[in-house]
């Protein structure tokens, strides 16, 4: 049998934990042969709900699960663990405010990172969750300078499957007949959805679609979606952020398709004029676990202009935290 990956989940009693944590063990993200050890962080308020989440998994007698660590000190959680999901984050709820969670949660980030500094794998693949999310994993960055920042993204794939899903209704296709959608920038009702260079069926996305479509129905709606759940359900998107969060873990583990890309955010490197570290949504591809930015796309001043709005968002963002980088 091959050796256990260890697997940390914070927030591990939430909503998107206890849709999250079931598949994990099920083997959906590493495979049927690969055994776990997943290590479950959780505030000291929240472990008798988490002690009911572990007997449900341990119910379940999943043949890969080999240990769970309960833990509310994130030095446990993080010993030596080859990917972190970073959930636990105070969610947003009916009226907030981006700024509201920023306050709330920035703190959460710095302590992870300096754990994770201390504590992790030196190849660790850290997916921040947690909104707002591009800013909190730019906080854990600063807050380990030995883990290289290619160790950490925040996830855009939830806008990218809902970017997907639009596309896909519209057109009246399955999702697997679209490649290279793509959203830039912040998980915000300012990122940037893009069909400039989307195919659907080898066709060019855009040249299927009205333009008026295009702007005024399909951005908005993905943009937006977050917060329509939120009115519908009454509480913050569960299910399909799991699933996103392992698809994007998993992609990162396994690399994307030769005719693909998926959207990540990640450390900027100065592709599309966006500032050197600023953690931003681009389109990248995935080979060996390394992650790269998709360059030299053609972008006319429509989707220009939307990567510089995004962009100036998230430095304000950086700046309301500045003390915690």
């Amino acid at each position: 049998m091959k050796t256990p990956i260890d697997i940390a989940v914070t927030g591990a009693a939430g909503q998107i934990s206890y849709s999250l944590l079931f598949r994990l063990a099920s083997g959906e993200l590493l495979g049927p042969e690969q055994p776990i050890v997943l290590r479950l962080l959780e505030v000291p308020q929240a472990m008798q709900t988490l002690q009911g989440v572990v007997m449900e998994l341990n119910d379940c007698a999943y043949p890969l699960l080999q240990k769970i660590v309960m833990t509310d000190d994130p030095k446990v959680a993080f010993d030596n663990i080859d990917y972190a999901f970073l959930v636990g984050a105070k969610p947003r709820g009916p009226g907030m405010l981006r700024a509201d969670l920023l306050k709330d949660n920035a703190e959460i980030f710095r302590v992870q990172g300096k754990a994770l500094n201390e504590y992790a794998s030196r190849r660790v693949k850290v997916l921040v969750t947690g909104n707002p999310a591009n800013t909190n994993a730019l906080i854990a960055i600063s807050n380990a300078p030995d883990l290289g920042p290619d160790c950490f993204t925040a996830m855009a794939m939830l806008d990218h499957k809902r970017a997907i899903g639009q596309l896909a209704e519209k057109c009246g296709v399955i999702s697997r007949d679209i490649k290279n959608v793509m959203v830039w920038g912040n998980h915000s009702c300012t990122q940037y959805p893009d069909l400039h260079h989307a195919k659907v069926k080898g066709l060019d996305a855009l040249s299927l679609v009205e333009r008026e479509w295009f702007v005024n129905e399909f951005i908005p709606t993905v943009q937006h979606r977050g917060t329509e759940v939120i009115k519908v359900r009454g509480q913050s998107s569960a299910a399909s952020a799991a699933h996103a969060a392992i698809e994007h873990m998993r992609i990162w583990a396994h690399g994307t398709e030769i005719d693909d890309w998926v959207s990540m955010a990640v450390a900027s490197d100065g592709s599309y004029g966006i500032e050197e570290g600023l953690v931003y949504s681009f389109p990248v591809t995935v080979a060996d676990g390394r992650i790269s930015i998709v360059k030299a796309l053609d972008l006319n001043e429509f989707s220009l202009e939307r990567l510089r709005l995004n962009e100036a968002e998230l430095k304000e963002e950086r700046q309301a935290v500045k003390h915690l980088l």
